[in-house]
């Protein structure tokens, strides 16, 4: 059943010159709510590894559980996100269009610009880094036992040769650490 699913999916999502042509407004996409930070964790990389093009976001205030993530999936992809999920033995709290919202979820990144640093925080984690070399300079934030040993790694290294924090830590903060470390490698294009 997933197979065909994923089959037609890939069929919805091509363009007539075969590249992937998804329609990113409100009323295409949809999101899930979950009750635990730690299932959408384990939805997000369920989801990535099946190819869907999804987003961790914030949930917009009026569906907020205890949970402050939410996935934002392609509508077309429902069913299929809906299997791959069943199969894990995950059940979101709620799965939204996000046209039937009145407010869209918000994105977990804050980026700061200091002149001569970076900094860019995804959920509770900071990561700060030197704009003329991409080197480190500070990670903070969270409560997590783990953040300590994380900003001990990272801090003094260069984007391109410091370790995944996602793979140094195993808690909600290097997690969100390893969130923000993605982001500002895009911002820094490394």
């Amino acid at each position: 059943m997933r197979t065909l699913l994923k089959k037609i999916y890939r069929f919805l999502v091509k363009s007539k010159d075969g590249e992937k042509s998804l329609d990113r407004t409100l009323s295409a996409r949809g999101i899930l709510i979950f009750n635990h930070t730690s299932e959408v964790i384990k939805a997000e990389g369920l989801l990535k590894r099946a190819g869907l093009d999804i987003q961790i976001k914030g949930p917009p205030p009026e569906v907020q559980t205890g949970c402050d993530m939410a996935i934002e999936f392609p509508l077309i992809a429902q069913l299929l996100v809906s299997q791959i999920l069943k199969d894990a033995g995950l059940a979101p709290l709620q799965v939204l269009p996000l046209q039937d919202l009145l407010l869209e979820p918000v994105s977990l990144y804050n980026i700061k610009d200091f002149g001569g640093f970076l900094m860019v925080r995804a959920a509770n984690m900071k990561i700060t880094v030197a704009k003329r070399d991409f080197r480190i300079v500070n990670v903070s934030g969270g409560g997590c036992p783990d953040v300590p040993f994380l900003a001990e790694r990272l801090v003094g290294k260069t984007l391109p040769e410091a370790p995944e924090p996602g793979e140094l830590g195993s808690t909600l903060c290097g997690y969100a650490l390893q969130m923000a470390y993605d982001e500002l490698k895009r911002q820094c294009r490394c």
